[in-house]
């Protein structure tokens, strides 16, 4: 089968692989159709993964069709679904109290295994869900906006909180429209006016421009000094995070979508005085899946807005490798395999 693979940092090619072969009792092989290329993919092409062992077949936002199962598999042949690339152990204490997105021993395909990059994939069918009636083009977003959706949910945040948003690139837009599906008042806040300008122009986000004015100002402005009630950071920004704090209001909640190599460190006695809440979000659950295709199906996302690159797998290498540097008017990429 063909795949794309990195085989060291910067050096992404397109090889002749060897088909995955018939999958084991309870497992199924997917015929790969869609692949979404995920901020991740770009770190591990440039070399800036921390945790990764080349060569590698990347590709974690996946939709294909059940090409052959194994024994105890109850999908049918042919069947449209949805790749959850977190597998997970299942006996773990996360996995014991049900959160397999935190797993202790937890393999992302396209990261601690090699992913859906390529023709064909053995995934265990638990990790499968039917598409019920999404496209298989729609079917590969799912992944990358059900990581903001479970950030939403874990925030535990009431209808009409008011809410910032701070990165506005694809998983911060993603947790930007699930907040608002949450009934949330959203306002997003970057250092790229171009980004900006696309989510208040095409999303309808109020959007508040850290190139011109410094953040601190501008929430204060925003909220009359108060604070948001609810912060996300989906930066991966060492200090955007320390900021973030500050940005909290009275009694407020962070929650710190993306993950950064560096400590984190803050101010203890604002952090009390405000008696904040401080959350961590890893990845999504099922539930989490289960919503944002629901939510795709009734139109309350704009997909058609969101993805605005698209390649095949034979032009991943080149395209790829360019858009990690040119990033203007993008948003999301997807390669169409099938």
């Amino acid at each position: 089968m063909k795949a794309v693979v990195c085989r060291s940092p910067g050096d992404l090619v397109l090889e002749e692989r060897a088909e995955p072969g018939a999958p084991p009792p309870g497992w199924a092989r997917v015929a790969v159709s869609h692949v979404g290329i995920c901020g991740t993919d770009y770190h591990i092409f440039e070399g800036k993964h921390p945790f990764l062992a080349y060569p590698r077949i990347m590709g974690h936002e996946v939709s294909g069709t059940v090409d052959e199962k194994g024994e105890g598999v109850g999908l049918a042949i042919g069947e449209a679904v949805i790749i959850n690339p977190y597998l997970a152990c299942g006996k773990c204490i996360a996995c014991r109290h049900g959160k397999p997105n935190c797993c202790v021993s937890i393999e992302v395909l396209g990261v601690h295994r090699d992913g859906a990059m390529c023709d064909e994939i053995l995934v265990p069918a638990q990790n499968l869900y039917p598409a019920n009636g999404l496209s298989l083009a729609d079917a590969a977003a799912v992944e990358f906006l059900a990581i903001g959706a479970h950030a939403v949910r874990r925030s535990l945040a009431a209808p009409g909180q008011r809410t910032l948003v701070i990165g506005a690139g694809p998983i911060g837009l993603g947790t930007a429209l699930f907040a608002r599906i949450a009934g949330l008042d959203v306002s997003l806040l970057d250092m790229s006016t171009e980004r900006l300008d696309f989510a208040e122009s095409e999303l309808g986000f109020a959007a508040l421009d850290g190139s011109k004015t410094p953040a601190a100002d501008l929430v204060r402005q925003a909220t009359g000094g108060e604070g948001f009630d609810i912060v996300f950071d989906a930066t991966g920004n060492t200090k955007s995070v320390q900021s973030a704090f500050a940005h909290v209001a009275h009694g407020g909640t962070l929650v710190l979508v993306s993950v950064v190599k560096d400590d984190i460190t803050f101010s203890d006695p604002e952090f009390h005085k405000r008696e904040m809440t401080l959350v961590g979000s890893r990845n999504a659950l099922r539930a989490d899946f289960d919503h944002v295709a629901a939510s795709i199906r009734n139109g309350a996302v704009p997909l058609a807005k969101l993805v605005t690159h698209r390649t095949s797998l034979a032009g991943t290498p080149r395209d790829l490798a360019r858009w990690a540097h040119e990033k203007s008017g993008l948003i999301k990429a997807v390669i169409e395999v099938g």
